[in-house]
């Protein structure tokens, strides 16, 4: 965990359950523009989403633990390139909620469902 992390920021890791964790990995690699590596921890694989300049997390086998309707809403960076992250996670499965739109000052945010079934927002502080 970087400085930034253990000094400024709130939350610090985060762990997405999926289904099918290939597929996860494949998807959240094209929206995300990120590395995605798997790892395999006594007979447990799961998928570490690239961190090592910023706040991390992993994709974990738990398809008991999804929510697609309701809970907390995770906020993905991908800014600077919300239109092309929204056109990737299309053609990796997800199901566009609400697609790129202003949330006052603070960016610009797409609503997803992800190729494993889980609400998520894009989001960029631009419109690009």
């Amino acid at each position: 965990m970087s400085d930034l992390n253990t000094v400024h920021n709130r939350a610090v890791w985060f762990d997405i359950p999926v289904i099918e964790l290939d597929r996860a990995v494949k998807f959240y690699k094209a929206v995300l523009a990120i590395e995605v590596s798997v790892h395999e921890m006594e007979g447990f694989s799961f998928g570490v989403l690239d961190h090592k300049e910023g706040n991390g997390g992993c994709l974990v086998p738990k398809p008991d633990e999804i929510a697609s309707d309701s809970g907390i809403l995770l906020y993905l960076n991908v800014h600077g390139r919300i239109h092309d992250a929204v056109t990737k996670a299309k053609e990796h499965g997800a199901d566009i909620l609400e697609d790129v739109h202003p949330i006052g000052p603070h960016g610009f945010r797409a609503l997803i469902r992800d190729s494993e079934g889980n609400r998520l927002a894009l989001h960029s502080e631009v419109d690009a």
